[in-house]
């Protein structure tokens, strides 16, 4: 024990080129992922100021005139920002709220699972909507709540309801993405907490069991203090990215009659600056001020975390 703390200590005393000489190899391994990193997520941050200019395709990005804060002031200015800020809050909350707490449920029901085979079949048609496309996911919501043909039409129909065409309702869009992300990613986004799960050693919950612990009171003082670091950290992720819904499955799925309800900010960004009127500028002034967000409520989400919980990211 000794020895190797002594080892620990030598190797944090070493000066960094002497380390880098000594395990030249396993450093050449990281040059690929960090140039990588540097192309594909540095270097387009370059981009990032025409949010300040007012950009022209002749000129280039460098090429633009500079206009300061001009393109934020427009974009407080404009009159659908409010409802678009609303609408993606409404959206990113209902999903906060209630994702963790179905994935989390899941997970636990799988894992007091006995029958092994039983439990690889769920795990495996839980995991395959996954691996659908966005576009072939939206395609398949059309034809199941199609309200003259599918199978919601159907069951409406022996049930002696009228069905209502749920598309048009403005108000069913926050329920109707939200649940198909659940549906979605139900099973994959249950692996990483069956995984902690796995990691309880089975004679801790035998002693448990001879000392009378119901079912119930194993997986509330067994399972879930596992998992809770876990959740914490993805929780903390999740707000985080609280702001940034995916713009893909929200287009797929918007009409007129429910846009009042599906504009979010990232749609929004994205119809500005290469649908509607090409003004780059204030789609890059959007997409910035929408990170910006993202930054702070990443910091306050893990200064809660760290001081209810004692579990942060940093």
């Amino acid at each position: 024990m000794k020895r190797t703390l002594d080892l620990q200590s030598n190797i944090h005393t070493k000066p960094l080129k002497k380390r880098i000489l000594e395990n030249w190899d396993l450093y050449l391994l990281l040059i690929i992922p960090v140039a990588l990193l540097l192309i594909f997520s540095y270097y387009p941050m370059f981009g990032l100021q025409i949010a300040f200019r007012k950009f022209n395709a002749s000129g280039g990005i460098w090429g633009s005139p500079w206009v300061g804060l001009d393109n934020f002031k427009r974009l407080f200015t404009t009159n659908k920002i409010v409802q678009v800020f609303i609408n993606t809050i409404r959206i990113s909350g209902y999903q906060i709220l209630v994702e963790p707490i179905v994935t989390v449920t899941f997970a636990l029901m799988l894992n007091a699972v006995f029958s092994s085979r039983y439990k690889r079949l769920v795990q495996t048609i839980s995991y395959m909507p996954h691996f659908i496309s966005t576009v072939v996911m939206v395609g398949i919501l059309r034809q199941i709540l199609n309200n003259r043909i599918g199978i919601y039409a159907i069951v409406c129909e022996q049930l002696g309801i009228n069905a209502v065409d749920v598309w048009s309702l403005p108000e069913a869009f926050p329920h109707l993405f939200v649940w198909s992300i659940i549906w979605q990613n139900l099973g994959w986004n249950s692996i990483i907490y069956i995984a902690a799960l796995s990691s309880v050693e089975l004679e801790l919950y035998e002693a448990a069991e001879i000392d009378g612990a119901s079912r119930f009171k194993r997986l509330l003082y067994i399972d879930f203090p596992t998992i809770l670091p876990t959740f914490a950290v993805l929780f903390i992720l999740k707000v985080g990215s609280m702001m940034s819904i995916g713009y893909e499955q929200v287009l797929l799925m918007q009409t007129p009659l429910n846009l009042m309800y599906s504009e979010i900010i990232s749609t929004y960004s994205y119809k500005i600056a290469l649908e509607q009127s090409s003004d780059y500028s204030l789609g890059t002034a959007i997409s910035l001020f929408n990170s910006v967000i993202n930054l702070v409520l990443i910091y306050i989400a893990n200064k809660l975390s760290k001081k209810i919980s004692g579990i942060g990211l940093w």
